[in-house]
């Protein structure tokens, strides 16, 4: 490699937003970030989903009889 070209590779930590900080190496120094592992919805468990607008009760209204029962009803 050729000298003086690369930039320093050094260690650092990366921060969350919860507080949580990793410590790695990098070529920046104190990375900050708004979501990790240890607090994204979906590795904690706490994933919601959110129903707009009642399209889980319109598909589940619509597709809820099998094709045997709606020929029955017409």
């Amino acid at each position: 490699m050729k000298a003086d070209i690369h930039p320093r590779y050094e260690q650092t930590n990366i921060t969350c937003a919860c507080g949580t900080a990793y410590p790695t190496r990098s070529t920046r120094r104190d990375l900050r970030i708004g979501i990790c592992a240890s607090c994204h919805p979906f590795f904690t468990g706490e994933q919601k989903f959110v129903d707009t607008a009642g399209r889980i009760e319109k598909f589940a209204k619509r597709y809820s009889a099998s094709p045997a029962v709606r020929r029955k009803k017409v």
